[in-house]
């Protein structure tokens, strides 16, 4: 009987999907290391068990996730899997959003990951063999307005993504870029409290709209967290996990918006996000040239899901 294999996941708080990542890759027989950042490792308690445990980890922080990574393979030899899940919504204009903030989601959604990666790298090479999971979106394709800067920050996880699965290959080590869509978590209700803490002035008209932005992805209609998390788990831990894994609510219309030429997905998010004031005329032109088309498409995608 082959050794259960060892998973180190971040952002393991209750109410998360890393947390569901954690319950089923235990599941799985795997020895799971679930983290978090000092403030939610109480969130994490209930995870506890003879198949998980819980330690401290920054991803914005060096000697944070260096501490968690050798505390990892000081007791298990080894690191089979990481599932780069730790990260933070961003919402707000462009225009008006902090640096600081949009710096933060950053720090922790892009560098945070490749952090991870480099810590746990030299690791996997030296046995030959590893899975890192880095943890993208459907908006990483396809951005959105109200939220550009999450957006950027997955963006980069993708090209990230796309460059280590090449250059770790000789090394035994399988990259999986993990797509989610719209997937029932805190996520949403995190991102929404953020936004008490800004007073937008050119856009103080579009308050409720960016308010909208930031609850999207925890509509009716969401992913099951736990459904998805075992998806994710059993292909990540088949003989050949595959390049990416793409699941959620919404994955199919933002597939059709990625391959729509840009005045439609433009015209589609300004009525989606409440930006179409000024667009009446263009509409127009929209519904005579084929606009009636791309709706009805939209419209029967969006009924399927």
């Amino acid at each position: 009987m082959s050794a259960p294999k060892i998973v180190l996941v971040t952002g393991c708080a209750k109410g998360g999907i890393g947390y569901e990542y954690c319950k089923a890759f235990a599941d799985q027989n795997c020895r799971v290391f679930a983290s978090d950042i000092c403030p939610r490792m109480h969130d994490m308690l209930e995870l506890q068990s003879d198949r998980i445990e819980t330690l401290e980890l920054d991803v914005s922080a060096d000697e944070s996730v260096a501490s968690a990574v050798n505390t990892v393979v000081s007791k298990c030899g080894r690191i089979d899997v990481l599932i780069n899940n730790a990260g933070i919504g961003s919402t707000g204009p462009l225009a008006e959003l902090p640096l600081d903030a949009i710096r933060k989601a950053y720090e922790i959604n892009t560098l945070g990951q490749l952090r991870m990666v480099q810590h746990v790298v030299p690791h996997m090479a030296a046995q030959g063999s590893g899975s890192i999971v880095n943890v993208g979106s459907v908006v990483g394709r396809v951005p959105t307005p109200w939220a550009g800067s999450y957006c950027a920050s997955k963006a980069a996880v993708h090209a990230i993504s796309n460059t280590l699965r090449v250059e770790l290959r000789p090394f035994g080590i399988n990259i999986v870029l993990v797509v989610p869509g719209s997937v029932r978590s805190n996520f949403g209700s995190n991102s929404t409290e953020k936004l008490e803490n800004y007073d937008w002035k050119l856009y103080k008209d579009f308050k409720e709209a960016i308010a909208e932005r930031a609850r999207a992805s925890q509509g009716g209609k969401a992913t099951d967290a736990a459904v998805f998390a075992r998806h994710v788990v059993k292909k990540v831990l088949s003989p050949r996990p595959p390049k990416q894994i793409i699941l959620g609510h919404m994955t199919g219309l933002f597939a059709i918006l990625s391959w729509s030429p840009l005045w439609a997905r433009d015209l589609f998010f300004s009525t989606r996000f409440k930006l179409n004031k000024k667009l009446r005329r263009c509409t127009e032109r929209f519904m005579d040239f084929g606009g009636k088309t791309f709706a009805l498409v939209v419209e029967y995608v969006l009924s399927s899901e």
